[in-house]
């Protein structure tokens, strides 16, 4: 067995250098990326999970800016408790109850805290979750992207290196939500060419790389 309990984040590279077959230890905290799953089922490698007791020196909890308009806040709502079980921090900006208010509002609350940096990254929820997204991606540096299962979850993520996730409260349920949440902050952006790509999204509006 090989201990990598220490490292927050286990890719490709890490799994090659490991021998086939063996068990690798990490966290449950940690994060595996897309191809270093698919390359420790080609060698047969098995990925062990245990529960961090205690917190890592010097480890800092991620904070996510979340936000919803009023077709949103009950799914926020439940939101904050997946968040909860991740391990992650939250700061919400609104709304707080399903009276009408404009989306736009809030969706570039929670843009603005991403692309200031006093958010790691931003979840924001409406009726469908295409108005948030499209409000959202007029802040420079974000890169939202609205999302509706795993698959587009892990991609925007992995090629598009979104920071800010969109959700159809009215589109999905509780039970999809909580799976593309999970998906989407456990999925980083690795591999060189897909970053060569999205710092050419980024050029596009002249905004930085968050």
């Amino acid at each position: 067995m090989i201990d990598l309990t220490g490292k927050p984040l286990i890719t490709e590279d890490d799994i090659r250098i490991v021998p086939a077959g063996v068990t690798v230890r990490i966290t449950d905290k940690t994060l595996v990326t897309p191809l270093a799953a698919d390359a420790a089922r080609e060698r047969h490698i098995k990925i062990e999970r245990v529960p961090v007791t205690t917190s890592q020196p010097g480890q800092r909890r991620r904070r996510i800016a979340i936000g919803a308009d009023h077709g949103g806040y009950e799914m926020k709502e439940a939101l904050k408790a997946v968040l909860d079980e991740i391990g992650c921090d939250y700061q919400d900006f609104g709304t707080n109850s399903t009276e009408p208010v404009d989306y736009p509002d809030f969706a570039q609350a929670v843009a603005l805290a991403v692309a200031r940096g006093s958010c790691d990254l931003g979840i924001m929820i409406d009726g469908a979750g295409i108005g948030s997204c499209m409000a959202a991606n007029k802040v420079a540096g974000v890169r939202a992207a609205m999302c509706y299962d795993a698959a587009s979850a892990r991609n925007s993520r992995e090629h598009n290196g979104a920071n800010v996730l969109t959700l159809g409260g009215k589109t999905i349920s509780d039970e999809k939500m909580r799976e593309i949440v999970r998906i989407w902050l456990s999925t980083t952006l690795t591999e060189e060419r897909h970053r060569r790509r999205v710092a050419k999204i980024d050029a596009l509006m002249g905004g930085g790389s968050v």
